[in-house]
């Protein structure tokens, strides 16, 4: 068997396919841009075969590159798994865990969780990353998150999940309009434009809108929101309504505001919250744990 390609060449491989650009990919991996090239090249001398098509201006990642890019990718993935198994002399609850959750669950889960993941497994660091659902689902194909906690239904993009449970749907709405919509609500009664939503990035506002079976665009508010807090402040100043989570309604993010909450229309509206993980990985014990643990946090538990 001849020598096998370096981490290290792999790894500037990831970094130039990350950031497309040489100066970039060589201050991310500490290294000089000539360090970074040559160790490329190497690589393609080593694989015997071509991986950037390049001229005086650019260059170009050929088809067989950005199939060695994926291989590659999971290579350093497995591999780092590797050194934190071995740190933790074998223990499955040891070393550290980067878990992505987007910000309609973050601001529920993040301390309770935490807190219990530490005082069960003390020797488990349990590191935060807060995003929107499409920058996390990459960040976990590059191998920089290890685990997500994501709302679903969901393309996962070929990973597995868990799902640990629901969260119900209410549509919430000021008091000088709550009376007249009834329960399940009537939207019909609401007036055109009083429905606030967040930015589509937050997938909240699809499985909201589809579990509860908005279908009257002219309802909606062409103006959205960036976060579940300022949405709720817009729907309470402008005398309105949106849909919120029952996780969120539980942690008091109605509180000092008009809004009341009403049973929407559709039955049992709700979305799914999942645990999210490459299929590849060799830590689906350790991961299992922390699933546990997040599902007891969960409005409705369902983890088998």
């Amino acid at each position: 068997m001849g020598k096998l390609p370096s981490l290290k060449n792999l790894s500037y491989l990831l970094a130039l396919h990350q950031q497309q650009n040489f100066n970039r990919a060589a201050a991310a991996c500490n290294v000089s841009q000539s360090t970074l090239s040559s160790g490329i090249q190497n690589l393609e001398e080593q694989l015997g075969c071509q991986l950037i098509e390049r001229d005086h201006k650019s260059f170009l990642f050929t088809a067989i590159g950005e199939e060695i890019v994926e291989q590659a990718r999971k290579i350093i993935t497995s591999t780092e798994e590797l050194m934190h198994y071995a740190q933790g002399h074998g223990n499955i609850l040891e070393g550290p865990v980067r878990l992505g959750i987007i910000p309609t669950i973050a601001p529920f889960v993040v301390a309770e969780l935490s807190k219990r993941v530490q005082q069960k497994y003390p020797k488990l660091a349990l590191q935060l990353a807060e995003d929107t659902t499409q920058n996390l689902l990459s960040k976990l194909r590059d191998g920089d998150l290890d685990i997500l906690l994501l709302a679903l239904p969901m393309d996962i993009q070929g990973n597995q999940k868990w799902t640990l449970g629901r969260d119900p749907f209410k549509l919430v709405a000021h008091r000088s309009i709550a009376d007249k919509l009834g329960e399940p609500v009537d939207y019909d009664r609401l007036p055109d434009g009083s429905i606030f939503l967040l930015e589509k990035e937050h997938c909240l506002t699809g499985h909201a809108v589809a579990a509860c079976q908005l279908t009257d665009t002219v309802k909606v508010n062409p103006f959205t929101a960036t976060s579940l807090h300022s949405l709720v402040q817009m729907a309470n100043a402008r005398g309105g309504a949106t849909f919120m989570s029952q996780m969120a309604i539980d942690h008091g993010i109605l509180q000092n505001t008009d809004l009341v909450p009403l049973k929407p229309s559709g039955k049992e509206a709700s979305r799914d919250i999942g645990l999210v993980y490459r299929a590849t990985t060799s830590r689906r014990q350790t991961f299992r744990k922390i699933a546990e643990e997040a599902a007891q946090l969960l409005p409705v538990n369902t983890l088998g």
